[in-house]
C-alpha cells in the first residue's frame, strides 16, 4: 500500500497568514504544510480526513479517480473539503461513500445540510453517508477503527493491516492499545513541545511511539512551533516528521 502526505499541518496550515516566525518565513519546503490528510492507494485509492484543503491535494497529486472518503472526526480542518468532491461525482457517476462515526456523520449532515435537502441545488457533491463501528472493507484494504480522545471529543484513528493512523489525539486507551500491537508503520499527532489540551506533544507522541514499537513513525499535524529539520535531528532513529509530499510504502497485511 501506498501512503501520500496529502498535507501535514494543524488546523491553520503553515504558513499561519500573516505570520512572520522563522518556520513560516523558511525556505525549507517541507515546512510548508496543509492541513493533514493521507491518501492510501492499493486497489483502491482512499483518503482519510477530507481537509480544508481537499480541492488542492487532489490537484498538486493529479487525483482523477477516488474511491471512498474516511473521517476521524468532525472538525472543520477535516471535513470541509467535502464540498470539493462534485468532480468525483461526475467522473465516477456514482456518490462519493464516505466512513465515519454516526456521530462525525450527524455533524457532516448538519455542517453540509444543503447536500441531503429533498430539492437538492444542481451541481453539488452526492455523498453516500456509512456510519461504522468495527471493522469495514474498502476494497482490498481492511480499516479497523482504534478510538482515541481528542481532549474530550472521543474520535477514531484507524488501522489497516499492520499500518496504523492516528491524528488529533490527547490520550489512547489502554484497550486501544492493545489493538495497535504489531502495527510497524505507524502515523501520530505531534503538534508541538508546548502542552496541549487536546493533542500530543512531540514528547507525548514520542513516548507512545515507543510504547507501540513501529519500526518507522511520522508525524503529522505539526503546528509553525516546529522546524523540520531542527525537530528531526532530536528524534530517536525510526522517527520523524512527515512532510507534504512524502510517499510512503508500507506493507498493508497482517
Amino acid at each position: 500500500m501506498q501512503v501520500n502526505f496529502l498535507g501535514t499541518g494543524t488546523s491553520r496550515g503553515i504558513p499561519v497568514i500573516g505570520c512572520t516566525c522563522d518556520v513560516c518565513s523558511s525556505l525549507d519546503k517541507r515546512n510548508k504544510r496543509l492541513r493533514t490528510s493521507v491518501m492510501l492507494q492499493s486497489g483502491v485509492t482512499v483518503v482519510i480526513d477530507a481537509s480544508v484543503d481537499f480541492r488542492t491535494q487532489m490537484l498538486r497529486h493529479q487525483v482523477r479517480r477516488l474511491d471512498a472518503i474516511v473521517l476521524t472526526h468532525p472538525h472543520v480542518d477535516h471535513i470541509l473539503g467535502l464540498d470539493d468532491v462534485y468532480p468525483f461525482n461526475i467522473w465516477s457517476g456514482t456518490n462519493m461513500p464516505v466512513y465515519a462515526s454516526v456521530e462525525t456523520l450527524a455533524q457532516v449532515r448538519m455542517m453540509f445540510r444543503y447536500l441531503f435537502e429533498e430539492k437538492k441545488y444542481p451541481g453539488i457533491p452526492s455523498l453516500d453517508l456509512r456510519p461504522i463501528e468495527e471493522n469495514f472493507q474498502i476494497g482490498d484494504l481492511l480499516f479497523e477503527p482504534i478510538k482515541v480522545m481528542h481532549g474530550r471529543l472521543p474520535i477514531f484513528g484507524y488501522r489497516i493491516g499492520k499500518f496504523a493512523f492516528i491524528t488529533d489525539v490527547s490520550d489512547i486507551p489502554n484497550a486501544s492499545f492493545k489493538k495497535l500491537s504489531g502495527v510497524e508503520y505507524l502515523v501520530l499527532d505531534a503538534l508541538r513541545h508546548k502542552k496541549h489540551f487536546s493533542h500530543f506533544t512531540v514528547e507525548n507522541a514520542v513516548e507512545v511511539a515507543l510504547k507501540i514499537g513501529a519500526k518507522q513513525t511520522y508525524f503529522v499535524h505539526m503546528c509553525h512551533d516546529l522546524d523540520h529539520e531542527a525537530t528531526n535531528q532530536q528524534l530517536p532513529e525510526g522517527m520523524a516528521l512527515a512532510y507534504d509530499g512524502l510517499v510512503w510504502e508500507v506493507e498493508a497485511s497482517c
